[in-house]
């Protein structure tokens, strides 16, 4: 199954480059090729995340906050699967989950699913129900960049020193597994603070990523067309 999953890794790379090109496309797009052309809410999410990097460097960095996020992202995957969790030890040296099911997605959906940038949108969602939130809307989303910057911080670190989730999978696998999902979160955020459309973001993912493959295929025939000359 390794060997297995690393092919799939590497015929996935390409959709990666894919997916980088439809983020930088999407940025370009929002900004109008100058950095005044962001909205209010871009300013505003980005200032969040900035805002959290600051944090990030300066003051002691929340482990604990972070580990029961990793664990809890597990127990919600494997419940939204089918499974159930049996315990769950959370400290700030480490922590783990003991679940009834696994598979990829459980276990490496801590490092692409931003646990507490949900729990704002889950709390936007029911203070909505009760409250115009709309003259406010700056300050949600500048919780949503801080909370998706912690997201990203600890993500990047936890990568660096080694797991045991990704070594699991096999780490190409599991690059580009987080790589790609982490992009389309990406994606997602920006359309839903500007005014672009979730039809022009799939349109456009769709075409990139195709248009790589495209590519690869053309140069790989070249290569042989080279080769059988040779």
């Amino acid at each position: 199954m390794r060997v297995l999953k690393g092919l799939i890794g590497a015929l996935l790379l390409p959709a990666c480059v894919g997916v980088t090109l439809t983020i930088y496309g999407l940025l370009l797009q929002l900004s109008g090729g100058t950095w005044r052309g962001w909205s209010p809410d871009v300013w505003a999410l980005l200032g969040g995340f900035g805002l959290w990097i600051l944090i990030y460097f300066v003051m002691p960095r929340p482990m604990r906050t972070y580990v029961l996020a990793h664990e809890l992202t597990h127990a919600l995957w494997a419940w939204l699967m089918g499974g159930s969790v049996v315990g769950m030890k959370v400290s700030k040296r480490g922590g783990h989950v003991l679940l009834t099911k696994s598979n990829f997605l459980i276990t490496l959906a801590p490092y692409f699913f931003p646990f507490y940038t949900l729990c704002v949108l889950a709390i936007h969602a029911v203070t909505s129900l009760f409250f115009d939130t709309s003259p406010y809307e700056a300050v949600w989303l500048a919780w949503i960049g801080l909370t998706w910057g912690f997201h990203l911080t600890f993500t990047l670190s936890m990568i660096k020193v080694g797991q045991s989730d990704i070594r699991e999978h096999g780490a190409l696998f599991s690059y580009v597994i987080i790589y790609s999902f982490n992009l389309l979160g990406i994606g997602i955020w920006l359309v839903a603070v500007s005014d672009l459309t979730w039809t022009e973001w799939t349109h456009a993912l769709g075409h990139d990523v195709s248009h790589v493959y495209q590519r690869l295929g053309e140069w790989l025939m070249e290569a042989v067309h080279w080769i059988a000359k040779a």
